[in-house]
């Protein structure tokens, strides 16, 4: 089914789709895609030729720790898309490419590999071939640990891989069937009858109780992107049903200023834990999997979206925009001073006590990643950059 344009290129107040008290945030989406574009721009060491892992403001300064080549395989994808709509990235994308495919040492997961093809599929179409040679996909899922215990992400990036190589080249690659087939089943297996996935089906021993009943909202938001390409590489309905099951069960738990939060009970299908609210799952991953599954089923996911993007311009907890334009930054996440008010969370609700921390325990996470405005960038990229007029009026109303 070919896109259509989901998410026009206006600001969220103008649109009227996500209420205007956002502190007189403009929240514009090309706009953003800019201040994803200078995020990058400030973690590329131009003498590896690869990103940084991360960046971490600290009272003596800035942090910078050493580069990532799963972080720039994520930024790259990005940047692809964004290239795809006419805008000129400011790194050489060929170079890096280069550098990557040239080392996949990094490959240390079933997961990886997934995202490893997938990234083959989109940037560099015409290596296709040759990788998929090289590594024994049939039985990569007994080779890897995440495989074997079924992680949900690691399965979801597995079955995105291949679906996009299908989507790359169709009918020119070998057959991968049943390597399809078990991921799937295996992704399924870990889902309830309310939508919710766990983390993973089969994990360590004395992991097994939270691993099999708690899952992430990364969890979440990759599997429903991964049955979504899933179904439209291979035109089949069934994984559909599975991943609108999760959506709209995601979609009823999202939080009232629009927070897509950290941790789900699929057996209860509720919240257990609701921080760190993360901007990447905000502004990127989630926006990725609900318009991939827009685009496929027609379903609308406008309004949690615009959502989601609102708390990040400042409708949210402490009030605070997580957009630095001046250092052209935007902070990784809020998220609670202590570690114990997670657990405490966690505990209580368990005994099906809901009691979140205050605002007043909670703060900024002053750091970033480059696969944070990969996912970006994944998600808008399409939309492009703003022109000089409307980027010099956004700056204006700041």
């Amino acid at each position: 089914m070919p896109p259509r344009p989901l998410l026009e290129a206006v600001s969220v107040r103008e649109r009227g789709d996500v209420p205007a008290d956002n502190c007189g945030s403009r929240l514009n989406i090309p706009a953003l895609n800019a201040l994803a574009l200078r995020s990058l721009v400030s973690l590329f060491e131009e003498k590896e030729k690869l990103f940084s892992r991360r960046v971490t403001l600290t009272e003596d300064g800035f942090h910078r720790e050493g580069t990532s080549r799963k972080r720039t395989v994520i930024a790259l994808l990005g940047l692809q898309r964004l290239a795809e709509s006419g805008g000129a990235p400011p790194v050489d994308v060929a170079s890096i490419r280069d550098v990557l495919l040239g080392d996949t040492s990094w490959v240390r997961s079933v997961g990886d590999l997934g995202l490893l093809i997938w990234f083959t599929a989109k940037c560099a179409p015409e290596r296709l071939g040759v990788l998929l040679k090289e590594w024994e996909l049939g039985t990569a899922l007994e080779s890897y640990a995440d495989g074997r215990q079924a992680c949900t992400k690691g399965l979801a990036w597995f079955l995105a891989g291949i679906a996009h190589a299908r989507l790359a080249c169709p009918g020119r690659l070998p057959d991968l069937t049943d390597a399809l087939v078990d991921t799937y089943h295996l992704l399924q297996d870990n889902q309830s009858k309310g939508g919710i996935f766990g983390h993973a089906r089969f994990p360590r021993f004395l992991q097994q109780v939270f691993c099999n009943r708690l899952g992430t909202f990364a969890d979440q938001i990759y599997a429903i992107y991964a049955l979504t390409t899933f179904a439209r590489a291979f035109q089949i309905e069934e994984p559909l049903e599975s991943a609108l099951g999760c959506a709209n069960a995601v979609c009823a738990l999202q939080g009232e200023m629009g927070q897509w939060w950290f941790l789900y009970d699929k057996r209860a299908c509720r919240v257990t834990n609701r921080y760190p609210v993360f901007s990447c799952h905000q502004d990127g991953i989630a926006p990725v999997g609900f318009l991939a599954l827009e685009e496929t089923t027609g379903k609308n996911f406008h309004e949690p979206v615009y959502k989601g993007l609102s708390w990040l311009a400042g409708a949210n907890e402490l009030g605070s925009d997580l957009r630095n334009l001046d250092r052209g930054l935007i902070w990784d996440s809020i998220a609670p001073r202590r570690r114990i008010a997670n657990y405490c969370e966690a505990a209580l609700s368990f005994v099906n006590i809901s009691r979140g921390p205050h605002a007043q325990s909670l703060h900024i996470r002053y750091e970033v990643r480059p696969d944070h405005f990969g996912w970006l960038l994944y998600a808008f990229g399409k939309f492009g950059l703003p022109n000089p007029v409307i980027a010099l009026e956004a700056d204006t109303t700041h």
